[in-house]
């Protein structure tokens, strides 16, 4: 993957007049973080984030879906929908951020403001969600092999014990790495992952 030759394609594709909002999608620890951030490198550009819109723990508990945090219908779909409608009007945006060693998000956290002509919107479910697909224009896809996954994840979870690493990899990463993986054709362009 050269960073730069897809730094400068997506360059290429900003407005002349507004913002270039583009979703970069991909499973759980298939790099969107640290590509997204590489993407929008410079002052007229910022990365969104999905993660800031999960729901908040005591909610997921409640509804005994703590165990499957991640999965698509544990986040706010329709709030990030409704802001990134404001993103693509060109508005000053405060966005959430999620907080993994508190794990809950932060009210505005990220300002979206108008000098920002590129905003890199990273996460699992973005092409998806028909009213969030709609928001963004190109998406773009992670592919990352599931070996590849897998050890990336181990990595992500070693402070846990071996089961709940176990648990946590198996019954929750892998397979929403999967449904994310079948995604991949509703994207504009797949990109493989180092």
């Amino acid at each position: 993957m050269d960073i730069e030759a897809l730094r400068t394609e997506l360059r290429t594709l900003i407005p002349a007049q507004g913002r270039l909002v583009m979703g970069l999608v991909g499973p759980p620890a298939s790099g969107k973080s640290t590509l997204s951030k590489r993407l929008a490198a410079g002052p007229d550009a910022v990365v969104l984030p999905m993660d800031g819109f999960h729901l908040d723990d005591d909610i997921l508990r409640a509804r005994g879906d703590l165990p499957r945090k991640g999965a698509e219908w544990t986040f706010d779909r329709a709030g990030l929908a409704a802001m990134l409608a404001r993103v693509r009007a060109g508005e000053e945006v405060f966005a959430p951020r999620f907080d993994r060693s508190m794990e809950l998000s932060r009210a505005g956290a990220i300002r979206i403001a108008p000098e920002h002509r590129l905003v890199v919107v990273e996460g699992n479910w973005l092409s998806l969600w028909p009213e969030v697909r709609e928001q963004l224009s190109p998406i773009w896809h992670l592919n990352v092999d599931e070996g590849e996954l897998r050890r990336r994840l181990e990595q992500r979870w070693a402070a846990m014990t071996p089961e709940a690493r176990r648990v946590k990899i198996e019954e929750n990463d892998l397979p929403n790495a999967r449904a994310v993986a079948a995604l991949a054709d509703r994207a504009d362009r797949v990109v493989r992952s180092a």
